[in-house]
């Protein structure tokens, strides 16, 4: 099994990148954004790799980050999701835009990934809601909040400050990330006064 590519560029396709290792070269599929990030011909890269052994084939994955090869493995846990439609869905999200969609119940950003119906999409954010905050990296504290909101099981101070400051005009994706940011200064005992100032000034920066 290959876990991990690093040689040079050789050439770039509409769906795969050609990789040069010590004058062997490997045929990895990527997505769209990676394809747009990887450099060019003749440049060095490295590329996380999920390898597929089929009776009649045998291709390779490539991804910029492991989290992105994660979230790859991911979708395809969900009914009605291969390979190629992961793949769609990491051409049009980021694996944090995911993760929040996700955990927002955000249907309609999964559908705007080519070949993602509404039923697909439904599948995706309904069977990997108790996942997204695992495979958020960074942004896990944020995505676990936004689930908390969406579930209806968050504190009573956190859902106060969320609500007040959608009230104030702000959208609830930027309300549950300044809450969640407030969360880490202001400490999990915070009042719902406490969180509305710490968020504003979250806001305004």
């Amino acid at each position: 099994m290959i876990g991990k590519l690093k040689g040079t560029i050789d050439e770039i396709g509409d769906d795969h990148v050609l990789v040069d290792v010590h004058g062997v070269c490997y045929v990895a599929f990527c997505s769209s954004r990676t394809l747009s990030r990887i450099g060019s011909p003749g440049e060095a890269v490295v590329l996380f790799i999920e390898t597929y052994v089929r009776e009649d084939q045998l291709k390779l994955f490539g991804f910029m980050s492991a989290l992105e090869r994660e979230w790859f493995n991911l979708l395809q846990s969900v009914q009605g999701v291969g390979a190629k439609v992961a793949l769609a869905v990491l051409s049009t999200l980021t694996p944090g835009e995911l993760a929040n969609a996700i955990a927002l119940q955000d249907k309609a950003s999964v559908s705007r990934a080519p070949g993602v119906g509404p039923k697909v999409a439904v599948r995706i954010v309904t069977e990997l809601k108790n996942k997204a905050p695992a495979f958020a990296g960074e942004a896990a504290a944020n995505i676990g909040l936004k689930q908390e909101l969406s579930e209806g099981v968050a504190s009573a101070p956190v859902a106060d400050a969320v609500s007040a400051l959608t009230n104030l005009g702000y959208s609830r994706d930027q309300a549950a990330n300044a809450i969640a940011a407030a969360l880490k200064n202001g400490g999990e005992g915070a009042d719902s006064a406490k969180l509305i100032r710490l968020g504003l000034k979250e806001l305004s920066r």
